[in-house]
């Protein structure tokens, strides 16, 4: 399609008498232009032909359209309305659905208040933990009824995935073609070292079309729930990804700005929901290519602005800066936390685990989620009493003691996190670590009754279930011998946590 005829669709959607409407707002993205209409918003696919996409022809951003109402209906119900044809009459005269020469395609959406936008709650703040949490359970929901696909294995669909960041890397000048080279073979580097593991995910099951673009800018919030929108419909290949792959995108966002605690943490609740702990390791690996991502997508608006915007330089290269660190392999290590109800293990458990490890931090292998999950239930139901029998609480130490071997051994960290009153129990845990080679830090947190009473009895719904008798009971506990570090729970947590920090870095093998 010539420039000229788009420029024609974009003057007649610019025109308010073509809406009925008295005023137009725009925005654009590097291959999309939204017009803001009233009550509606129209999305114009723009007339380019890049390696990843090809919206070069009337018919072809008509075809996009269409799978793009398809595609996103399932996922925000109601907010795609259906596709407007722009079409040109013999005489001339452009209008929606009328005519004989097609011209352009727009969708019709409903127009939300783009504060509801996840990138424009992450800049004023109002992205938390219950959001998160929520999103996550989300994602991996949507994860689990999106259609598998066998078409080849896991490290050739990753790749594919490569040769089209290599090409799009082609487009642009900003990066040295030196270093360039070497930061392409450190991604194959890595890529031959995980082929195993991401074969045996796709032979699972776990390659399957996906969203394929899962930032925060394409999560909102639509009538009190999260939702995601705008995915991939131009490449079913592109789209059709590991799930985990899938969700580093987000995990990245979150990390590249400056929300290394909300990243950690969605990352712990999507596992949690998906139990899908064995492709845990490869997680620093995709958010690297998600990186990369976005580094030769930006770098390529620079080409095509023509110019040298400094804002998009440096943010350019922040993501190719991310990348390598990304890349940079960390040591697994195992930091375990202990201590009775109230003590503060939880809050300080994931303040820690967002700086342990490789991006996105360590996982969480909490008691108290574990149970719930043993029961099939959220981590907020409450269960009775007869799920804390004895012999079940060692089915859970066993599986806690079960699941962080595993990461331990495949590479991952872990942040352990339990009342560990038992004595074998705390020698369990201490062996997964030291099987597996890996430095273990064990602290014991400490703190008076009176403060563990007054802090149990301020709680709210969450993953336990101890109230002030089950405080009660363990207080009156033979501890046994507790040879971990002890620390004083009655300080900050973030004092809690340098300190942890400190005696990680010098720790050994349990």
């Amino acid at each position: 399609m010539l420039a000229q005829d788009q420029s024609a669709a974009i003057a007649f959607l610019n025109e308010p008498r073509s809406h009925g409407v008295n005023e137009i707002k725009t925005i654009e993205t590097h291959i999309s232009r939204i017009f803001l209409v009233g009550n509606r918003a129209l999305k114009l696919k723009r007339a380019v032909k890049l390696p990843y996409v090809d919206f070069s022809t009337p018919e072809l951003r008509l075809a996009a359209c269409e799978k793009e109402v398809e595609l996103n209906g399932a996922t925000a119900p109601g907010l795609y309305l259906g596709v407007r044809r722009i079409m040109r009459s013999r005489d001339g005269r452009l209008a929606y659905d009328e005519g004989e020469e097609l011209l352009d395609a727009v969708i019709e959406m409903v127009r939300f208040d783009q504060e509801a936008l996840f990138d424009r709650r992450a800049v004023d703040g109002r992205l938390n933990a219950g959001l998160m949490t929520r999103t996550a359970r989300m994602i991996a929901r949507f994860h689990r009824e999106a259609p598998i696909v066998h078409q080849g294995s896991g490290s050739a669909n990753i790749a594919a995935v490569l040769r089209v960041n290599a090409a799009g890397f082609a487009t642009s000048r900003l990066f040295d073609p030196a270093t360039l080279a070497e930061f392409e073979h450190a991604f194959e580097r890595n890529l031959a070292a995980y082929a195993p593991l991401l074969d045996a995910r796709e032979a699972a099951g776990k390659l399957r079309r996906c969203h394929g673009d899962l930032h925060l800018r394409n999560i909102c919030l639509l009538d009190g729930e999260p939702r995601l929108f705008d995915c991939i419909e131009f490449s079913d290949q592109i789209a059709t990804v590991d799930t985990l792959y899938d969700l580093a995108f987000l995990l990245m966002d979150l990390w590249h700005r400056g929300f290394p605690q909300l990243a950690n943490l969605t990352m712990n609740r999507y596992l949690d929901e998906s139990g899908d702990e064995d492709g845990f390791v490869l997680l620093p690996y995709f958010m690297a290519i998600r990186a990369a991502v976005r580094a030769h997508v930006t770098a390529t608006q620079i080409e095509e602005s023509g110019g040298r915007s400094d804002a998009l330089v440096a943010e350019a290269r922040s993501y190719f800066d991310l990348a390598l660190l990304l890349l940079e392999p960390k040591p697994p290590r195992l930091i375990v936390i202990g201590g009775l109800s109230g003590s503060g293990k939880t809050t300080v458990a994931e303040m820690l685990a967002a700086q342990c490890g490789s991006p996105p931090g360590a996982r969480i292998i909490e008691s108290d989620r574990v149970r719930k999950a043993m029961f099939d239930v959220v981590a907020e139901t409450r269960l009775p009493a007869d799920a804390y029998r004895s012999e079940i609480s060692e089915k859970v130490y066993g599986e806690m003691t079960s699941r962080t071997s595993a990461i331990l051994r495949a590479g991952g960290s872990v942040v352990a996190e339990a009342v560990f009153d038992k004595l074998p129990n705390r020698r369990r845990i201490e062996a997964a670590a030291r099987d597996a080679h890996v430095p273990c830090t064990a602290i014991w947190l400490d703190a008076s009754p009176s403060v563990l009473r007054s802090r149990v009895a301020e709680r709210t719904v969450g993953p336990s279930d101890a109230d002030l008798n089950v405080l009660s009971r363990q207080l009156a506990y033979d501890l046994g011998g507790i040879d971990w570090h002890r620390m004083d729970a009655n300080q900050p947590a973030n004092k809690i946590v340098a300190e942890i920090l400190k005696l990680a870095g010098d720790s050994r093998p349990c």
